[in-house]
């Protein structure tokens, strides 16, 4: 399935206005993300599926709201920052320095 996330950032936005969530301040929100990441660990640990499905999905929601407040495109930043990826050496998974 291919997503528009412009589209999925809109429709995160009005539904934070419908039901009077946040929608202005970022660093509230980061902290949030935080809490909603912390919640797909303890369901990964738990090795709860469903949970885990619905926690990763919060924090993919959480994501969207964030560049839709930043006024930035999530997908469009996705597909740049893996082809800077792409091009980066690492070894061990580590990056390497450009020294």
């Amino acid at each position: 399935m291919i997503i528009d996330t412009k589209k999925l950032q809109k429709a995160v936005m009005e539904n934070k206005k419908k039901h009077g969530f946040n929608t202005t301040d970022i660093e509230f929100e980061l902290l949030r993300l935080h809490g909603e990441a912390n919640e797909l660990f303890e369901a990964c640990r738990k090795n709860d599926k469903q949970n885990i499905n619905e926690e990763l999905a919060d924090v993919g929601i959480f994501l969207l709201g964030i560049a839709e407040m930043l006024d930035s495109d999530f997908g469009e930043d996705i597909v740049n920052k893996m082809k800077i990826n792409e091009k980066r050496k690492y070894k061990n998974g580590v990056k390497r320095s450009h020294h």
